[in-house]
């Protein structure tokens, strides 16, 4: 719940990496919220008769529409991509099938033009991400003979 909370947090900074596991974990979480609002819809007779939604869904939606926009962005960011690349889900079909392969790529390693690597404290915090060289305290290889 924490990956959710942090991004709501974040209501409407664009700027700076969004890791894919907040990306994500954010993006299921607003999956199953909007799902649990539109069985309850359906229930409390709030829902539309086209079948689209409901009113609870509806304000739910708008309300996390910034931070939704806002996440995408931090995670193209983290990929080494200008935000603008979000509006490339404009494109029927195609265009979200790109955005998904960009959201699931692993971000850039290291500080990129966006910030800094929001991965870099699990790498060990080395700069730039790259662990020390073979033999030195703290590396994951046996020295080199």
């Amino acid at each position: 719940m924490e990956w959710y909370t942090g991004v709501l947090r974040k209501y409407v900074e664009f700027s700076g990496r969004a890791r894919r596991k907040e990306f994500w974990m954010f993006t299921l979480i607003n999956t199953l919220i909007s799902i649990a609002l539109s069985i309850v819809d359906r229930i409390i007779g709030t829902d539309y008769a086209n079948g689209t939604g409901g009113l609870l869904n509806s304000l739910y939606g708008l309300a996390v529409l910034l931070p939704s926009l806002a996440v995408g962005v931090r995670r193209l960011h983290d990929t080494g991509r200008s935000g603008w690349w979000l509006l490339i889900g404009l494109i029927p079909c195609i265009g979200w099938i790109v955005l998904i392969v960009f959201w699931v790529q692993d971000g850039v390693v290291g500080d990129n033009q966006h910030g800094p690597d929001p991965k870099a404290a699990e790498r060990g915090g080395y700069p730039g991400g790259e662990p020390p060289y073979p033999g030195q305290a703290g590396s994951a290889y046996p020295p080199q003979q």
